[in-house]
């Protein structure tokens, strides 16, 4: 993968998030996409925390759109790649205040997110388990 189509991704994605497009979002997975996440857990009441397929990953993401906080910003300063990964972070401290700390880590293959993976920080957790983020 280049550079510019990492970037493109990231900024994809980030634009997908910020206008609550599912389309523009699930046009960025593979087929067989994964994503892992704590959110899965609290969302669809599971033990396990995988969505596998993009089908799947559709319906789930339709309701991360429709359960997003005020504190679900998307303040974040850059990326990290290697040309087949790529990772950032939303640093709990932002320049409009605290938001949900949250790394996100993707796995690209032939130009399309292969696997997703979510890491959350304390606040993010916090509001799981408060039930801010269902409300």
């Amino acid at each position: 993968m280049t550079e510019q189509q990492i970037e493109h991704i990231f900024r994809a994605w980030d634009d997908a998030l910020g206008a609550k497009d599912l389309d523009a979002a699930m046009a960025l997975y593979r087929e067989d996409a994964t994503l892992e996440s704590p959110l899965v857990c609290h969302l669809q009441s599971t033990e396990e925390g995988v969505i596998r397929g993009r089908d799947n990953l559709r319906a789930f993401v339709a309701k991360v759109f429709a359960n997003q906080p005020a504190e679900r910003r998307r303040f974040r300063t850059g990326y990290l790649t290697d040309g087949t990964h790529l990772t950032w972070e939303y640093p709990r401290q932002s320049p409009d205040g605290d938001q949900m700390d949250i790394v996100e880590m993707m796995e690209i293959r032939d130009g399309r997110i292969a696997h997703h993976r979510v890491y959350w920080g304390w606040v993010g957790v916090r509001m799981l388990l408060d039930g801010t983020h269902s409300r």
